[in-house]
């Protein structure tokens, strides 16, 4: 299991979060994901097969690419 902290610059407001909430539990793997808006980021826990690069791959798809 992983378990990483993104920044996410494009984070503006608890929607934000929400929305890539949203959009991380529904992929295989993932276990939580929890946001702050004020700091810009999203932590997520997840374990095999997905990887690091597919989770930044998907917020890049849905428009909150991470540092």
């Amino acid at each position: 299991m992983d378990k990483m902290t993104f920044i996410v610059p494009k984070i503006s407001c608890n929607h934000c979060v929400m929305t890539i909430q949203n959009e991380l539990s529904e992929q295989e793997g993932v276990i939580s994901v929890s946001g702050d808006a004020g700091g810009k980021k999203i932590t997520i826990e997840w374990k095999p097969p997905l990887t690091e690069d597919q989770i930044r791959l998907i917020l890049k798809d849905i428009n909150y690419p991470a540092e």
